[in-house]
């Protein structure tokens, strides 16, 4: 577990020397203790390692769009007019769920109840103290301080931001019409932390603190994370069950390259605020050996990482979706019009 915190720091740095072969990404932060993961036990079977550089979903995003990766990362889904403008197929690689994470004095994790719209309400700076009665009202029995709340939120171009703020699009008026949802918003409020790395070592470090991190984020750093109400008036627990309930409606030809919201879905076990995450790769690429291995590494996955995904709470694709990416990697082709993959 330590390992993957020092790794997260930096570029994954797998294979010791980087070999040509070694596949190259770069993007999304909510998934880095996964693709480390997956990335050391790929190394150990294939020699091949993985260059991932955890710099959020817009860095991601900006990378694969330049042609300096092999694939790009993002938590925020492209829209299908993006994908066709830049020449780009999307698939999703696994799901995992985003928790209030939080450090007050005496609050154990899972003991703290929030709503979506007292989140909001916060970090719209509406809501200033822990003693306010509208927290107060929900937690019976938990001693809460007299003391200032300090948010913090994502100071880059994020994924995580991305499904934060269009959770609370969906569950707050005021949010939606004054902040709205996208990969980096103008806070009213708090300090601001780079990656799920930065926002859970600032609420670590900073009293009274609220941040939004990926739940392993939360789990490593050992940070107390608040429940939150879901759709159904349910408090459930953050854990790959909740996070599979929230995701077992979903209808993933919903929209184009699979960017559907799995945010405030129904049914009584279902964590609210949970999404997939997603990777980025050129239809035509330049180099197809490259995206070839990308390929070839993610199928992998698919195959063989499921259990990773739940020791570290994350939730692998349903078997009929990674059928679906498969048949939409057909679409991607070298210069001859043969599929890479």
């Amino acid at each position: 577990m330590r390992k993957i915190l020092i790794l997260a720091a930096a570029t994954i740095g797998l294979s010791g020397v980087a070999q040509a072969a070694d596949i190259t990404g770069a993007g999304a932060t909510f998934p880095f203790p996964i693709y480390a993961k997956w990335a050391e036990a790929y190394k150990k079977e294939t020699n091949i390692g993985l260059n991932y550089q955890s710099i959020g979903s817009g860095g991601g995003i900006r990378q694969i769009k330049a042609k300096t990766v092999a694939f790009g990362a993002t938590d925020a889904p492209l829209k299908g007019e993006d994908l066709t403008k830049d020449g780009l197929i999307q698939f999703p690689t696994v799901m995992g769920g985003i928790v209030p994470a939080v450090n007050i004095a005496g609050v154990a994790p899972g003991q703290l109840k929030l709503t979506g719209e007292i989140i909001a309400q916060i970090y719209l700076g509406d809501i200033k103290k822990w003693n306010d009665p509208k927290i107060v009202a929900l937690n019976s029995g938990v001693t809460l301080p007299d003391a200032n709340i300090n948010p913090v939120y994502r100071s880059d171009g994020s994924g995580t931001t991305f499904q934060f703020t269009d959770y609370l699009s969906r569950v707050s008026a005021d949010w939606k019409s004054k902040i709205g949802n996208n990969t980096a918003v103008q806070w009213p409020v708090g300090i601001g932390g780079k990656g799920n790395e930065g926002v859970s070592a600032s609420v670590k470090q900073v009293a009274n603190a609220i941040g939004y991190v990926e739940y392993a984020y939360a789990k490593q750093n050992k940070l107390a994370h608040a429940l939150v109400q879901n759709a159904e008036g349910q408090f459930p627990a953050p854990d790959d069950k909740s996070f599979q309930a929230a995701a077992a409606n979903a209808d993933w030809n919903a929209a184009p390259g699979f960017g559907i919201s799995l945010n405030n879905q129904k049914g009584a076990n279902a964590w609210p605020i949970t999404s997939a995450t997603f990777l980025l790769v050129h239809a035509k690429p330049e180099k197809p050996e490259e995206t070839l291995a990308a390929l070839k590494f993610v199928d992998w996955t698919y195959k063989n990482g499921d259990q990773m995904a739940l020791e570290l709470d994350y939730v692998p694709l349903p078997t009929n979706v990674k059928d679906q990416v498969r048949n939409a990697w057909k679409g991607i082709t070298d210069g001859a019009g043969k599929p890479v993959f």
